[in-house]
C-alpha cells in the first residue's frame, strides 16, 4: 500500500528520489517479511524476537491460589535491541501515513510559505506523538499508582521488574526517536536544521535510554509525562498560530508552563536520585542484579539532567528574547507608516443631462444660455 503519492517522473530504483519517494512502501514491505515469518515454524523463533516484548518473568504473590494471583513481569536485556528496531519500522510507517494522508492535505489548502511547511509538518507529527505518549503514559502513571505515592519512585530500588505496559512503552519510545533519524534524510531536511533536529533527538535517546539500563524507569516516565505535556502545548499552539498568527495567547500559557515544568523536573530528580536512592538500603554496583546505586553514577545522573534543563532554559530564554524583538518591531513599523493625506475632491463635471439643459437653452446655474439670449434677441 503507498503512502506517497507519486509523481510522473520514474527516477531510476535504488536512486535517492527513488527511496525517498517509496520509503513508506520499502519499510513496510519489511516489516511485513518480520509478520509472515511468525507463519512457519522455521522461523517464528526469529519472528518473535523482533515483535514481541522478551524477558518475560512470572511471578506467583501467593502459592496455591488461583492464577489470576500469577503476574507476568518483564525486565531488559540486548533481545530488546530486536524488538526496538521492528517497531521504529511501525514508526516510519505511522508517520508516512500522517504525513500523506493529514499533514499534506492541509498544507495544500493553508498555502503555507516554504519556511512555515516544514515547521507545520514538524509540530504536526510531534503533536500526535505527544499526545499519544502522554495519554499512555498518564494512563501507566494512574495504574501503578506512582502520582499517590511519590516514595514508590525510589523505594525498592533497583526496580528491575516492569509491568508489559510500562516495557512495551519504553521499547515504542526509543523506536520513535530512532525513526526520527532516517526521517531526516526522508524529508529532505534542510542543512541549517539538521544540527537542531540531531541535538534533541539524541538527547532523548541519551535520557530514555540511560533511564532504562540503569532501572530508573519510574522516574523517567513521570518525567517524560511532564515534559510531553509541555511540549505537546507549545506545537499546537505553533498549529494555532499558523491559522491565525494573532492567536498567540497559546504561547504565553506555554512559557509558564515550560519554567514550571523545569523547576519541578529539577526537583523530582534531585528528591529520587540525591535523597531517595542516597538512603536506600541496597548500596552498591551489582551488573548481575541490575543495582547501580553509587555515588558516581548518581552524580553523574544529576549532572546530566541539569545540564539538560540549563540548556532547554537558555534555549527557551532565546526563543522569548526573538519573539518580543520581532513584536517590537512590528509595532515600531505599524506606527512609522505615515497617515495617507485624505484625496482632495476634484470638481465635479457636468453630467450629460446638465449638457443637454444648456443646449436647450438654461444653463447648469440656471441662467439662460447664449444660444438662447440669441433667440430673445432676435
Amino acid at each position: 500500500m503507498g503512502f506517497r503519492k507519486k509523481t510522473n517522473k520514474n527516477p531510476p530504483v535504488l536512486s535517492h528520489e527513488f527511496i525517498i519517494q517509496n520509503h513508506a512502501d520499502i519499510v513496510s514491505c519489511v516489516a511485513m517479511v518480520f509478520l509472515l515469518g511468525l507463519m512457519f515454524e522455521v522461523t517464528s523463533k526469529v519472528a518473535v524476537l523482533f515483535i514481541t516484548v522478551q524477558y518475560n518473568v512470572t511471578i506467583s504473590e501467593n502459592e496455591g491460589l488461583s492464577e489470576e494471583s500469577v503476574v507476568n513481569h518483564f525486565h531488559h536485556g540486548l533481545k530488546d535491541l530486536a524488538t526496538i528496531f521492528f517497531y521504529m519500522l511501525v514508526a516510519i510507517i505511522i508517520h508516512a501515513i500522517i504525513q500523506e494522508y493529514v499533514l499534506d492535505k492541509i498544507n495544500r489548502k493553508m498555502h503555507f510559505s516554504k519556511t512555515k511547511h516544514s515547521k507545520f509538518n514538524e509540530s504536526g507529527q510531534l503533536s500526535a506523538f505527544y499526545l499519544f505518549s502522554f495519554g499512555w503514559g498518564t494512563s501507566i502513571l494512574m495504574s501503578e499508582n506512582f502520582l499517590s505515592n511519590p516514595v514508590s519512585l525510589w523505594d525498592g530500588y533497583p526496580h528491575t521488574l516492569m509491568t508489559f505496559q510500562m516495557k512495551f512503552y519504553f521499547i515504542n519510545q526509543m523506536g520513535y526517536w530512532l525513526h526520527a533519524l532516517p526521517e531526516i534524510y526522508f524529508q529532505k531536511t534542510k542543512k541549517e536544521d539538521i544540527p537542531r533536529q540531531l541535538v534533541y533527538i539524541s538527547l532523548y535517546l541519551v535520557h530514555i535510554a540511560g533511564a532504562y539500563i540503569l532501572n530508573l524507569n519510574r522516574l523517567a516516565l513521570v518525567l517524560l509525562v511532564l515534559h510531553y505535556f509541555v511540549e505537546l502545548l507549545f506545537h499546537v499552539s505553533r498549529l494555532v498560530y499558523f491559522s491565525n498568527e494573532k492567536r498567540q495567547t497559546g504561547f504565553s500559557i506555554w512559557a509558564v508552563l515550560f519554567v514550571l515544568g523545569r523547576l519541578l523536573t529539577l526537583s523530582l530528580s534531585v528528591l529520587t536520585v540525591g535523597f531517595g536512592l542516597s538512603n536506600a538500603d541496597q548500596q552498591g554496583l551489582d551488573l548481575a542484579n541490575g543495582n547501580f546505586n553509587v555515588l558516581i553514577v548518581r552524580i553523574t545522573v544529576l549532572a546530566t539532567i541539569c545540564v539538560t534543563q540549563a540548556f532547554m532554559m537558555w534555549k527557551f530564554i532565546n526563543f522569548q528574547l526573538r519573539r518580543w524583538r520581532e513584536q517590537a518591531q512590528a509595532q515600531a513599523q505599524t506606527q512609522a507608516q505615515p497617515v495617507k493625506p485624505k484625496k482632495l475632491q476634484a470638481p465635479k463635471t457636468k453630467s450629460k443631462k446638465d449638457k443637454a439643459n444648456g443646449v436647450n437653452g438654461v444653463s447648469s446655474n440656471g441662467a439662460d444660455s447664449p444660444r438662447a439670449k440669441k433667440e430673445k434677441s432676435s
